[in-house]
């Protein structure tokens, strides 16, 4: 009996020590340190990609991070099922020994994954908290107009509905507005719609916030860290055009923003002020996207060879 006893003692407690280390592993997992490397190594585990703001990294980190831990525990507990089926597989009539319960192992079992869920919701938190985040004096305030089917931005003095536009750009059915913004600066969007509810979504931003109609301003706040042209989209079914609500999001340095934001100011358009920080030709229109050709005709709901609505018709229904 002391032999087999000892035998016991000693599987439990490699079993604990396996339990331990699979959860030294996963604190160090999501301990903030930097999961890149891994992420790139495979696909990310289906994260569309790193981001290109602050707040993306966190949430990518947090997801690579949550994903290797998710692995680790489950690896071990397949290791433990296929032990269990090669190490008491049947070997004869007779029954193995049959064991009540094991106290140690019942605690084990239920701590370890009250633990793992507890270390994910207090990230989880942390990471949500800091995407949250209203700073009280942000770099720039942007305000975002949708109206079906296209966008508008308004560049403010200030926060709120009573603060100014000092520059602003529309969309239409012939021209992708464009939204440049500086890298490395705090920027406040404040969204609001004029008709139906729709959803300012740039995929890269890896965060997206519904624009209400009426008196509901939802705001949040990023900080871009990477210069680049980059598709933006409704993500909200709006009608019958939603699909082609695209925009352009234009990140650049604060010195060419600085620039782009003085032109705007004195009169030009923002074809005119894209030319001025360097975009000219076809790159002072929007080179992710391209407008959809509307053919909104009585019956005709974009069927080929019907007639195109006139030019600015999408400018007109938003105001």
């Amino acid at each position: 009996m002391s032999a087999k006893s000892s035998a016991a003692r000693s599987r439990a407690a490699v079993r604990m020590a396996g339990l331990g280390f699979s959860g030294t592993a996963l604190l160090m997992l999501l301990s903030g340190c930097s999961l890149e490397g891994v992420g790139d190594a495979f696909g990310h585990f289906g994260w569309p990609g790193k981001g290109i703001t602050l707040q993306a990294h966190k949430m990518y980190d947090l997801w690579i991070a949550s994903v290797i831990a998710a692995l680790i525990v489950g690896i071990f507990v397949w290791g433990l099922i296929f032990w269990c089926v090669i190490r008491y597989r049947k070997r004869g009539d007779e029954l193995p020994v049959q064991t009540r319960f094991n106290m140690p192992m019942e605690v084990l079992y239920t701590v370890t994954p009250v633990l793992i869920v507890a270390i994910l919701f207090y990230y989880t938190a942390v990471v949500q908290t800091d995407v949250d985040k209203l700073s009280k004096n942000p770099d720039q305030v942007v305000e975002v107009v949708a109206f079906k089917w296209n966008w508008q931005f308004n560049y403010r003095d200030g926060m709120g509905a009573e603060a100014n536009t000092v520059a602003s750009t529309v969309g239409s059915s012939d021209v992708i507005p464009i939204l440049v913004l500086p890298t490395n600066e705090k920027i406040r969007f404040e969204e609001t719609s004029r008709d139906v509810i729709h959803s300012f979504w740039v995929p890269e931003i890896l965060f997206k916030r519904d624009v209400f109609p009426g008196n509901v301003r939802n705001t949040f706040e990023i900080t871009l860290d990477k210069e680049g042209r980059y598709v933006g989209r409704c993500a909200e079914l709006c009608g019958t055009y939603h699909a082609f609500m695209n925009f352009e999001l234009v990140a650049v340095s604060s010195e060419r923003f600085d620039q782009f934001l003085a032109a705007k100011r004195d009169g030009a358009s923002t074809q005119e002020a894209m030319a001025a920080i360097g975009f000219t030709g076809d790159q002072a229109y929007a080179t992710t996207t391209e407008p959809f050709d509307t053919r909104r005709q009585k019956n005709s709901w974009n069927q080929r060879g019907a007639v195109a609505a006139p030019a600015g018709a999408a400018v007109t229904a938003g105001k």
